[in-house]
């Protein structure tokens, strides 16, 4: 074998900083140790995260709307964190060493909190009635979360990219099997959150959750456990500097440029006179007519230049500008899917506390806990996405002639018109749950002689829109982020998840506020029975409508990026 064939050639090395052989590390050796890992950690998040709202109600004494908001909030913080992972991965340590130290941190918090509900002296005391937590108990849960919180937030945006790291793009047979390890990684993603959402939630409500959140913690551990194990195996890809200084230096440039004209002629801009790119492990990219401000930083002028070297703070080149035009593009995009993922997010609070005033009896002793229906979301992702892979892509191909059927941005859309149709569902059944309890004057009764299995409809929807929305928007974020800032896109894209709980958790305090004036009970009382659930699910019906009328404006108008060139 010759030389350049023992060793990858994408820059890639081994765990001793070695060039990665390419026989004896990589590929799928490699990455049944990253599925492994995103199983076990998906389990452990899901399964001390579906049922939070009601551990929340039951075990803290929390009302509805503390509870949801205490939820939100948490959740939007496991979805913010991951800009701090994807920032340190990408410029200083790497992702292998951010997965490694983030995983402890995670593993550490999910003791903590098996410690909260089941060492005597943190957990909370009970009685027949109610629970009487403590001020430590409560500490030590929320800094459990927390912890969580900063765990995730270093595996969510490395962990799917290093395990593409294993596959070598320039080679043609390594590459074609990239796009088949993010199929496995999906499914393992689900495999985890169906045993979440099914088996471990009703143990919680049914055993303990001492034992509950016990097993979660164990997964977790076991994740570590397999992370470590491939050590030897993996391929890491050096950490290619920060992204965020590029930027700066960009916007620094051209305000200092702000009275100089940016000239007609594109080639006049500077860029590197070589066919690669000046910056490690990018494209160069072609020069835009939009946000013509910033072609300033890339004007030469006398000053521009120390020593025969230009100073970046000053002078930078067109790609280095086409990267913050492409960030700016990206943008608007990614804001119109906070609302979604303020939907979203009605799986683990308002759904849950909806179900939980139905009747959850399988035969006459078996009971569904509500926060396991979330199993419909996770069967709905498992049979939408090879449906969608293998016949609708194929069929929408024959008239679009487009090589995935649709464009990125229209299947991001039909999923945005599917969520909609998902919180009138729920806004329906509401309707309906409401007049049932008027009917037959049940507004004190725990449950109300209405299944549960009502809810698998709006479940069902949420998983659909998944399918085309959060997929769609991860192809799309990975395709049109520059090469170089790929994992902190793939973060910013994790951040309208965030944002989209911080904004459930302001509308819940806003009508919470607006609607107990005078005494009322409000849209969402303590007691469902008693309020209208079913208006805030007309707001967000509302809300969703002009949020796809926006996004079908900024689609129209979106201007994809051009890369040319060769990777350094």
């Amino acid at each position: 074998m010759a030389e350049e064939d023992l060793y990858t050639n994408d820059g890639t090395v081994d765990i001793k900083k070695n060039p990665a052989n390419r026989k004896k590390t990589g590929k799928w050796k490699a990455c049944r140790f990253i599925l492994g890992n995103e199983c076990c950690e998906r389990l452990a998040y899901y399964g001390m995260s579906t049922n939070l709202v009601n551990f929340l109600q039951t075990q803290l004494n929390q009302g509805n709307v503390t509870a949801s908001n205490n939820v939100t909030n948490w959740q939007g913080t496991c979805y913010a964190t991951p800009l701090i992972g994807a920032f340190l991965a990408d410029a200083y340590l790497g992702r292998y060493w951010i997965i490694a130290i983030f995983s402890i941190i995670y593993a550490l918090g999910m003791g903590l909190l098996t410690l909260s509900a089941s060492v005597t002296g943190l957990k909370s005391k009970c009685d027949k009635d109610d629970c009487h937590p403590t001020s430590a108990t409560t500490a030590v849960t929320f800094l459990a979360l927390y912890l969580i919180a900063l765990g995730t937030g270093g595996i969510k945006p490395c962990v799917s990219s290093f395990g593409a790291d294993q596959f070598d793009d320039t080679d043609e047979a390594e590459k074609k099997k990239k796009s088949s390890f993010f199929n496995w990684f999906y499914l393992s993603i689900n495999v985890g959150a169906l045993i979440a959402s099914s088996v471990l939630v009703w143990i919680q409500m049914n055993v303990g959750w001492g034992w509950g959140f016990g097993i979660p913690a164990v997964a977790m551990i076991v994740a570590v456990l397999f992370f470590f194990s491939g050590s030897k195996l993996y391929r890491l890809q050096k950490p290619g500097g920060s992204p965020l200084t590029r930027i700066c230096q960009v916007i620094v440039a051209s305000c200092r440029k702000t009275n100089v004209k940016v000239p007609a002629d594109k080639s006049l801009l500077y860029e590197t006179a070589d066919e690669e790119c000046s910056i490690q492990g990018s494209r160069k990219l072609e020069s835009t007519d939009e946000l013509k401000f910033f072609d300033k930083a890339a004007v030469e002028t006398p000053s521009d230049h120390v020593k025969d070297s230009p100073n970046r703070w000053k002078l930078c080149t067109v790609t280095q500008v086409e990267e913050l035009k492409s960030i700016i593009r990206l943008l608007p995009i990614w804001a119109t899917g906070i609302i979604f993922s303020c939907v979203y997010s009605q799986m683990s609070t308002m759904f849950v506390l909806q179900g939980n005033t139905m009747d959850p009896h399988i035969g006459p002793k078996f009971e569904i806990p509500s926060a396991s229906l979330s199993l419909f979301d996770t069967v709905s992702v498992i049979f939408w996405a090879p449906v969608y892979d293998r016949i609708i892509v194929p069929y929408v191909r024959k008239f679009t002639g487009h090589e995935r059927g649709f464009t990125q941005l229209q299947r991001m859309g039909i999923g945005l018109v599917i969520s909609i149709f998902s919180m009138i569902t729920a806004g329906i059944l509401e309707v309906v749950r409401l007049d049932f309890v008027r009917k037959n004057n049940y507004y004190d009764n725990k449950y109300i002689p209405m299944t549960i299995f009502w809810q698998v409809p709006q479940y069902f929807l949420i998983g659909c829109a998944e399918v085309f929305t959060f997929i769609g928007q991860i192809e799309f974020f990975y395709d049109q982020a520059p090469d170089a800032m790929r994992s902190l896109c793939s973060a910013l894209s994790l951040t309208t998840v965030s944002l989209g709980n911080y904004l459930s958790t302001a509308l819940v305090t806003i009508v919470t506020k607006a609607t107990t004036k005078n005494g009322k009970l409000g849209w969402i009382p303590d007691n469902l029975n008693r309020g209208h659930l079913d208006y805030f699910y007309w707001l967000l019906s509302v809300l969703s409508l002009l949020n796809f009328i926006v996004y079908l404006w900024i689609a129209k108008w979106y201007t994809y990026k051009k890369a040319t060139g060769h990777v350094k």
